[in-house]
């Protein structure tokens, strides 16, 4: 069995082939589904982290460029990106803060593309802190 090639393709299919694997009395190739289910679920949930970081940093660096167009939307969506990235965290504890510093470059580079298009003007913004994208409160007044 592909194991590798299974999980890439559906957690549930290979739910199932782990299952019936074990019906079988087959529970070394059970226990190899069950490593690769698991390495694949960790990938899905590293991509997830790196989606919700750089949809976080690109509304910062909107933020940041475009004052004038700041509203509660940004705010919330800000907040919802912190929300799902500790989400994550809590979920899959392998992925740190020093998993998130390690991916921070590239996210970045991302979402200065992504706001810059989104914004149709380029941004100054060439680096964001950790203070910027964890810590700091942005409201409107």
């Amino acid at each position: 069995m592909n194991w590798q090639e299974l999980s890439a393709t559906s957690h549930y299919k290979t739910a199932l082939a782990i299952h019936h694997e074990l019906q079988r009395g087959n529970s070394s190739e059970a226990d190899n589904g069950i490593k690769e289910l698991i390495n694949a679920l960790s990938r899905s949930e590293k991509r997830a982290l790196k989606s919700q970081l750089i949809r976080l940093m690109k509304h910062i660096i909107k933020w940041q460029t475009q004052p004038d167009y700041r509203s509660r939307s940004w705010i919330a969506t800000i907040y919802n990106a912190r929300v799902e990235i500790s989400d994550i965290q809590e979920e899959t504890p392998s992925l740190s803060n020093d998993v998130i510093k390690q991916l921070w470059e590239g996210c970045l580079s991302l979402a200065i593309v992504e706001a810059e298009d989104e914004m149709r003007q380029e941004t100054k913004i060439k680096g964001l802190s950790w203070e910027d994208v964890f810590e700091r409160r942005y409201s409107l007044s």
